[in-house]
């Protein structure tokens, strides 16, 4: 007899038509959302409840999802507390809190994991999940560091279980309708995309031995990353800018999305060479240990280049918006972003333009909205053999991987060459950083 999990990965198109009582009938809706369906219902569990959760509200509690969140799981006390609270006024029943991700992979009823937790932990515990038979969505980036895009690409393919990324503009329908307009020669052929982002993020503390804050599971929040003492600020979101140790910087932190959207428009692969021009130019005596002004060049075969322009600390607004993609092309230009895109003439006049209404979040903290929503239901449909995926790891690795060159080349001081067939650099040095250290033990494996 086939197993549930295998049921679950070959359902069609269409649904089992079930009877239901006359009692069901007048139960509250959100008691009576958990029956149907129930022979594919998905049960799904959450690791990491910090600022990106809210974005998983709304496609959790829909009725079309037709899941049950088993678990909420988090290292800070708080965290599970709020997480629960929050979903209490959208679901009619409790999901079960746990501290430890790896508890909730060992359950057997879990069908998918939900990966929100820091970089650092992004593809050990993905591995963790599909190796324990589990379909993935992990957040951006989907990678701490090159080996690990390797490793979790591999890992999906060894054990045949859905990855999604959570680079939800994929997943927008206007951004979807741009990128076919460009493929099909809207602006003659695209040849160069400026992808970007500008924030005015404040300074932030140095780091201070401190005492670890109530509640929280410093060994475990830390996982595969090297562990060392407690610093002050470090856990809740100052750990993207203290170090490589555990983020990824702002080209790990923001430029996925927009990278993504840059190559997807151009329909190209691996670059064949990077360079980039990075420094901490705003509050020089503050926390902050890496770049927070990033300008970065990646060329490709058929003289096809992606730039990427990203402004940590500095608020000017250089291309009108606090996010986007501009498109250049031989007849023409195009600009999309989270809520529009517009097409230009080679004069520079707008000659379509489109507001989709969308109220996904551009560069506030955790985001979420309409089109988080739609990716989160791409996957579920995908694990369902309704659609397919969006954002399939083993395409968002690619893109993955120009975050990675950025941070090389800034952390090395070099420029180098890339083989544009298998991504890997030519250069010595920035080899040196195609892997991590990882606390002993702790080393994704599969």
């Amino acid at each position: 007899m086939s197993s549930r999990r295998k049921f679950l990965k070959n359902t069609a198109l269409g649904g089992t038509a079930l009877a239901f009582s006359s009692s069901l009938m007048g139960m509250p809706a959100k008691s009576y959302n958990r029956i149907i369906g129930s022979n594919d219902r998905l049960n799904v569990a959450i690791a990491g409840l910090g600022r990106r959760l809210a974005a998983f509200y709304n496609p959790i509690a829909l009725k079309e999802s037709n899941v049950h969140l088993s678990y909420l799981c988090d290292v800070m006390e708080s965290q599970r507390a709020k997480a629960l609270n929050n979903f209490s006024e959208r679901i009619a029943y409790k999901p079960k809190l746990e501290v430890d991700i790896r508890k909730i992979i060992e359950d057997k009823d879990i069908d998918v994991l939900f990966n929100l937790t820091p970089d650092h932990w992004h593809t050990p515990g993905s591995i963790m999940a599909l190796k324990a038979g589990k379909h993935v969505y992990v957040e951006k980036p989907c990678s701490h560091n090159m080996n690990e895009n390797e490793l979790l690409v591999q890992a999906a393919n060894k054990y045949d279980k859905l990855v999604q990324m959570g680079n939800q503009q994929r997943s927008s329908g206007h951004t979807i309708d741009i990128i076919n307009q460009i493929h099909n020669g809207v602006i003659g052929k695209p040849y160069k995309a400026v992808a970007f982002y500008v924030n005015s993020r404040d300074a932030v503390p140095v780091q201070k031995r401190a005492a670890v804050p109530q509640g929280l599971d410093w060994e475990l929040w830390q996982g595969p990353a090297v562990h060392r003492e407690y610093t002050s600020e470090t856990w809740n979101y100052n750990w993207h800018w203290y170090g490589w140790n555990y983020g990824t910087g702002e080209a790990g932190n923001n430029a996925t999305h927009e990278l993504d959207v840059a190559r997807w428009a151009l329909q190209v692969e691996y670059p064949e060479y990077t360079k980039v021009l990075a420094h901490k130019r705003q509050f020089k005596d503050d926390g902050w240990e890496m770049y927070d002004s990033m300008e970065a060049t990646f060329s490709f075969p058929d003289d096809k280049v992606i730039q990427w322009d990203g402004k940590s600390r500095n608020g000017y607004n250089t291309y009108g918006a606090g996010r986007g993609t501009i498109i250049y092309g031989s007849n023409g230009a195009a600009f999309v972003d989270r809520e529009r895109y517009e097409i230009t003439d080679l004069n520079g006049k707008i000659i379509k333009e489109f507001k989709s209404g969308s109220n996904e979040s551009g560069t506030a903290l955790g985001g979420g909205g309409d089109t988080s929503t739609a990716h989160v239901l791409n996957f579920f449909n995908s694990i369902r053999g309704k659609d397919k995926l969006q954002a399939p790891i083993a395409d968002a690795a690619v893109s993955m991987a120009m975050v990675h060159y950025a941070n090389i080349a800034y952390r090395t001081g070099n420029e180098f060459e890339i083989n544009s067939k298998t991504g890997h650099i030519y250069d010595r040095k920035a080899m040196k950083l195609w892997d991590r250290k990882y606390e002993k033990g702790w080393e994704p494996s599969f």
